[in-house]
């Protein structure tokens, strides 16, 4: 198998049509896939699925439109890309979104109608994708690598590398924390069956998601200095390149793992700018490269 065919003949589905998700359906295309878009927002999935579709198998187009909290709407949407294609190979869950405008906050501040609805977007329906797929997968028998299938779910760098100066969302980090939970065990009790489970931990991306930050000057100036190999924000095809990889036979021994992406984020100690050590440090700030602002 070449280097551009690593997910040669594999079906793929993608939650979400903008951002990681867009690059991600492009990527896993790039490389031979048949993918399969679902997104809450019709003129996105069509437009994405269309610009990418080149394989003619099966009748009907390549994406769904779909609220991904709703359960009926999920399992129509997974019948769906099965119905188009035959079966499903591989999933990268990445819908999702801040909770800001439900009320999520710091706890003394967080509404319970915010905790809940933050939740909902965020872990119920990777929750109910990841169910849907699963049950499809098992109906299967192995392919000729042995493997029924690879899901590969996203939490957020501040599941467990937390920056409350800038980042005070105490209901998505608990869901992107629960989102590893969650993965680590489906890996355990799906590992026999040949299914695989791992999580994709990004850090600040360029996205729509990530506008608010991006048009803030301080998480600007600390993103370059907390994401030192990168310079600023990451590249949405950073994060897409990682997926490639968990979806593809060259992970078929991997499961029940994160996979950081973060530009050092996790690993650098460097406060939010204000506080005296993050004072200290603005000289030795980098310089030579300029944030990536999401388009």
């Amino acid at each position: 198998m070449g280097a551009m065919e690593r997910l040669r003949d594999r079906v793929i589905l993608i939650t979400g049509s903008t951002g990681i998700a867009a690059a991600a359906a492009e990527r896993c295309a790039a490389q031979g896939a048949a993918v399969f878009v679902v997104s809450r927002t019709a003129e996105h999935a069509r437009d994405l699925a269309e610009r990418l579709q080149t394989d003619e198998r099966g009748p009907g187009p390549a994406w769904a439109q779909a609220d991904l909290t709703e359960e009926a709407a999920v399992d129509a949407a997974v019948a769906a890309a099965v119905e188009r294609f035959g079966r499903i190979d591989g999933v990268f869950s990445v819908a999702g979104g801040s909770g800001r405008r439900f009320g999520d906050g710091p706890i003394h501040e967080l509404t319970a109608d915010g905790w809940d609805r933050t939740m909902d977007l965020n872990l119920r329906s990777q929750a109910l994708v990841a169910r849907a797929v699963t049950r499809v997968m098992l109906a299967r028998g192995p392919t000729d690598a042995g493997s029924r299938g690879s899901i590969v779910l996203v939490s957020s760098v501040l599941a467990a590398s937390p920056v409350p100066e800038l980042f005070a969302t105490h209901a998505y980090a608990a869901a992107k924390g629960a989102i590893v939970s969650l993965a680590t065990t489906m890996a355990a009790a799906y590992a026999p069956d040949r299914i695989r489970v791992n999580v994709i931990a990004p850090a600040l991306t360029a996205t729509p998601m990530s506008r608010r930050a991006a048009d803030d000057p301080a998480t600007v100036e600390f993103a370059a200095r907390k994401q030192p190999l990168v310079g600023g924000f990451l590249a949405a095809d950073d994060i897409a390149h990682g997926a490639v990889y968990l979806l593809s036979d060259e992970a078929r021994a991997v499961t029940g793992q994160v996979l950081t992406i973060d530009g050092g984020w996790s690993v650098v100690s460097t406060p939010a700018a204000g506080t005296a050590a993050a004072d200290s440090r603005s000289s030795a700030a980098p310089t030579t490269h300029s944030p990536v602002r999401p388009t």
